[in-house]
Formats: structure tokens, sequence, C-alpha cells
């Protein structure tokens, strides 16, 4: 899925951030503020967020600011108007596309959470722009579809994921995957590592957004506590790099230090290792095939001593093995997992449901809805659709029952 494009022949790339207030879009407005001559931000765009929006226009000059919600809009002008910045509003969807399937920008970084940012991640894909996904529910939700549309519309694909960007560090080309046995993403284990399945029924959401190691948004924070954020990556890297499920494995590493393994069936296994600070992958993705500067420091592997790796509790945390579970299914089934697990997420987030009806409303859903081909995108939205409202009708009638016990 990817090429090598020399980021000096191009002269300086003018990169969209979408997502642009979130932890990952600030992290990457942080490594292109690093290199003015080389990185500008040309697009930058947000969900609601106006307030943070315009002080991110202030601050990096874009040509373009996008909100999704149109009653921000005013508000989003105004405040650009007011502040005497030059940079263009604009405000939906169908705006952002346009954006970047046009010239504003050769590089899309792809940050919008959620099923929301598959649209515009599509759009640069088809376009054959860069395309730096940290997106994931764009490859779980239309792997087939994104992968084919970057392929056929010429886009470069640098996954920012920590792990799956660790993958693309150590096989950078089809040469370098002639061998390839299996690969294993890297876990930290969350806030919950430990704990049985027990003492988990009590978790509260500020627990549960607590990340002992990455700062990121609520929602991810969650899917990493329950693990099915490691479970989405699976289903991504089996996308990116064309494996089976059984070829991809996880292992528990709490010190995030090594980030990736890919193994090589002559017995030789690599590894990606560094902090765990998002401004690396992003960095590579934003550089590639050349390093730059992305401020973070080198990693004192004295300072940080023993590196520690154990096997997933798929008792404790069912999420990670319904994620394979939908994955060895096909289909639709990683999309309705998906979004089941977002309207779970949510619930959980706003006090509705408890941490074990996370996975016991995802398994529900997924044994209670059919699986069809995912053949199209309207195939696939509509099973996001029915998905969410099997459950959000679930929650409606007192929540789902618990996990099953395996």
């Amino acid at each position: 899925m990817t090429r090598s494009v020399d980021i000096q022949a191009e002269g300086a790339r003018e990169v969209a951030v979408l997502g642009a207030t979130g932890s990952i879009g600030t992290s990457a407005l942080d490594v292109i503020a690093r290199h003015p001559g080389r990185l500008r931000a040309g697009v930058l765009a947000a969900g609601r967020n106006v307030e943070a929006l315009l002080d991110l226009c202030r601050r990096h000059q874009p040509r373009h600011a996008v909100v999704a919600e149109p009653s921000a809009f005013p508000a989003l002008r105004d405040g650009l108007r007011d502040a005497g910045v030059s940079t263009q509003a604009h405000c939906g969807d169908d705006a952002l596309q346009a954006l970047v399937a046009g010239d504003a920008c050769d590089t899309v970084v792809a940050a919008i959470v959620g099923a929301a940012g598959l649209p515009s991640t599509l759009a640069a894909a088809r376009a054959g722009k860069r395309l730096l996904l940290a997106n994931k529910e764009s490859l779980v939700l239309a792997g087939e579809l994104l992968t084919t549309a970057a392929r056929e519309g010429g886009a470069q694909v640098v996954p920012i994921d920590s792990e799956h960007n660790a993958i693309f560090q150590c096989l950078p080309d089809a040469h370098a995957r002639a061998g390839l046995r299996r690969i294993f993403l890297t876990a930290s284990g969350g806030p919950f590592r430990g704990r049985g399945r027990g003492q988990l029924a009590a978790v509260t959401p500020a627990q549960a957004v607590a990340h002992p190691k990455w700062s990121m948004g609520p929602k991810i924070s969650v899917d990493s506590a329950t693990l099915m954020n490691k479970g989405l990556e699976v289903i991504e890297a089996h996308h990116l790099f064309g494996l089976p499920g059984d070829s991809i494995g996880v292992l528990v590493h709490p010190q995030s230090l090594v980030h990736s393994l890919v193994e090589f069936v002559d017995g030789s296994t690599l590894a990606q290792l560094g902090l765990p600070d998002m401004r690396t992958a992003l960095a590579v993705g934003l550089g590639w095939p050349q390093r730059i500067e992305s401020g973070v420091g080198g990693l004192d592997l004295l300072e940080h001593g023993t590196l520690e790796f154990e096997p997933p509790d798929l008792e404790a945390f069912p999420c990670l093995r319904l994620a394979y579970d939908a994955l060895a299914a096909g289909g639709t089934a990683p999309a309705m997992l998906n979004a089941a697990n977002e309207v779970a997420v949510s619930s959980f987030l706003q006090g509705r449901i408890g941490f074990l009806s996370i996975p016991a409303l995802v398994e529900d859903t997924l044994a209670a809805l059919p699986v069809a081909a995912a053949d199209s995108l309207q195939a696939l939205l509509a099973a996001d659709a029915q998905a969410r409202r099997h459950a959000e009708h679930a929650i409606s009638q007192g929540g789902a029952p618990m996990a099953r016990q395996q």
C-alpha cells in the first residue's frame, strides 16, 4: 500500500490535520511547527470545539479551517475575522472532503475519531494523497474499500498507531516482507492490567480514561482499558499488511517501549522501540523515507531496565477475543463490532452502563445480527446503523447481559 516519496524533492508539504484539536492532531501540529521550511498546516478540521480550533488557527495560520457542526460555523467565521486571521472558514463533511481531495493539501493526517472519519479518509485515498492514518475505524469499518481506494488512487498510506507504524518501519517494502512469518502487536494492558473479571464491575469512567502510559482522548482510552483498542488494531493489521488473524499476535508489554515485533521464517525477530509519544510515528509519516526531528528524546534502556511481556487475559478482557471473532467472520462483522463498541463506550462514559456491559453489548450485537458481504460503502454503513440501533435498544431495555464466560 505504500510507495516512497522524497519530501525534499516535493518541497514543503501542505498538511491537512483532521481532528486537529484532539491529542493526535495537536501532536501532529507540534511536529509540523518544528519544520517550517518543509511542512505547513494547510487545513485544520475539528468537530465543534471552535475556541480550540480558533487558537490553533491563530498559531498555525492555515489557509482553511473546517468545523463539522453547521451550528458552529458562525462562531468560527466571526472568530477568524475578529482575530484578523486570513484563514477561510468552512463547515460540514462535503467541504472537508473537497479540501482533502483538492489542491489545498498533499498530505492528510486522518485523526477524526470514529466512523465519522471514514468519508474524508476515503476522499484522501482516492485523491492519491499521502495518508497518515490515525483513524482506525476507517480500516475496521471499510478496510477492503479503503485499501482498494488507496491502491487505485496511488495514495501512500502510513499508519500512525504506534504499533502499526512500528511494523511499517520494520517492513518498509515488499522485499522485507518476503520472509515474514508473523507479527506481534504490543499492548500496555491499560489501567486495569492484572485485575480479574470480578474486580472490573465497579470501574468508573474516570478510572478507565486514566491511561498509565499514553495521553489519549476518552473514547480510545476506554478502548485501551477494555483491550478493544488492540482488537481493532488486529483488524487494521490484517488490512494494512495482508496477514490472516492467526498470523497476528498480541503481547501485553506494560512498559510500552517495544511497539511491535516482526518474526521471519529464518528465526529473526525485528522490533521497533521508542518512548510512548505519538510524535515519533507522526514524524515517520510526515518525513518518510527520511527521518526528521519529532521532539521526542532517545530511549535510554539502562534507565528503564526490565522489559516485560505476558499474554492478554481474554476472560477479564473479552473485547480482544470478540475482535478476532469478527475478523474471522469477515464481511460486515468488523463494522458491526466497531459500531456496537462506539455505542457501548459512549454509554459507559455517560454513566448509562457499567464497564463489563461494554463487551456484553458488543457480543450480544454480533450474535444477534447477520453478517453480509462488505462489497459497498452502503452495505457497510447499513450494517453500522443496524448495529447501533441494536445496541441502543439493548441499553434502553435495561442494559446488556453480562459478557459470557469462556
